[in-house]
């Protein structure tokens, strides 16, 4: 898998980035699939058609383009162009391409949906800055944030929830894109490190829905504590480190005038926003039954410090940066 994204990221050609794309989606399927859980079997097929469509348009628009350079025939590029960009916006999952994103992210693990909201994303990602097709990015940018808002309103799960968010960050990171490639590449590590600080602690304690984070666990209060407070660090929240990404993503915007892009971004994210705060202010403020007996989880406690530390940056990181 990670040999697929090298290839496609160090790729001089577009045939070679396709392969590259193939064999990063063969590697993972096997990762997905699970023989003793049904949901997962469903959730690799699904992944394989998507996948395997936007790979076949892709592959598509790359022979399209390749007569058009070789036979000098009449073939519009930027037409072209947009077909192999929409494609590669449905391998990354960004709106309006997004449909199998989140019922996909339900039926995995949390490691396999951290690989799929993280790491699946580089390839993609990358190859839609060599092309940059502003009207096309823009359409897909307002969109994300829009969906990615709006659906995760209604959510119960937590990797529906997770894979909203995603949608919604995307959108951050193709406006990014458009403007600038390191300060898309800024945005994705600070992302990666945030996602894998909420995962981690998902996957440690086995949570996977809403009412599990108010009833389960909390014979401790720092770490209750702690895992919201990630929760509003990837919503953006700004004294948390998730805010510092965003908040570069909006000064570049404004230096570049695009005010009203900036505006339906940041109002969209204020809807995310509401929706991590409402999670947060039911399992702070509402007095939740507490069980009466004891549940000690057996967890590692080595694990336990790593998630801490982590959450620390994550809680902190903006001030010791400022520092």
């Amino acid at each position: 898998m990670i040999i697929g994204t090298l290839i496609t990221v160090t790729s001089n050609s577009w045939l070679g980035a396709w392969m590259g794309l193939e064999i990063n989606l063969l590697s993972f399927i096997p990762l997905m699939s699970d023989n003793n859980n049904l949901v997962s079997t469903e959730a690799s097929l699904k992944y394989f058609l998507t996948q395997a469509l936007a790979s076949t348009v892709l592959l598509f628009s790359i022979i399209l383009l390749m007569l058009k350079n070789n036979m000098n025939s009449e073939i519009n590029e930027s037409f072209t162009s947009m077909i192999m960009m929409s494609a590669l916006l449905m391998k990354s999952g960004a709106a309006p391409f997004h449909f199998w994103f989140p019922n996909m992210m339900d039926g995995l693990t949390w490691m396999n949906a951290l690989l799929l909201m993280t790491w699946q994303k580089i390839a993609p990602l990358m190859l839609i800055s060599y092309l940059n097709i502003k009207n096309l990015l823009l359409v897909s940018v307002i969109l994300s944030v829009i969906v990615g808002a709006i659906g995760g309103l209604n959510q119960t799960s937590l990797r529906k929830l997770m894979a909203f968010s995603s949608i919604n960050h995307l959108g951050w990171m193709l406006s990014a894109l458009m403007m600038n490639k390191s300060i898309w590449l800024t945005y994705f590590s600070f992302y990666f490190f945030l996602s894998i600080v909420l995962t981690f602690m998902f996957n440690l304690l086995k949570l996977f829905h809403l009412n599990q984070l108010f009833s389960s666990f909390f014979n401790s209060k720092i770490l209750k504590f702690t895992l919201f407070m990630n929760f509003l660090s990837l919503g953006g929240l700004p004294p948390f480190l998730g805010f510092l990404p965003k908040w570069i993503v909006i000064q570049e915007l404004t230096f570049c005038n695009q005010y009203a892009q900036l505006m339906i971004m940041m109002m969209m994210t204020l809807i995310t926003l509401f929706f991590y705060l409402r999670i947060c202010y039911s399992a702070f403020m509402l007095n939740y039954y507490e069980n009466n007996w004891m549940i000690n989880f057996q967890t590692n406690n080595f694990l336990m410090n790593l998630f801490l530390i982590l959450s620390f940056f994550s809680i902190f990181g903006l001030f010791l940066i400022s520092l």
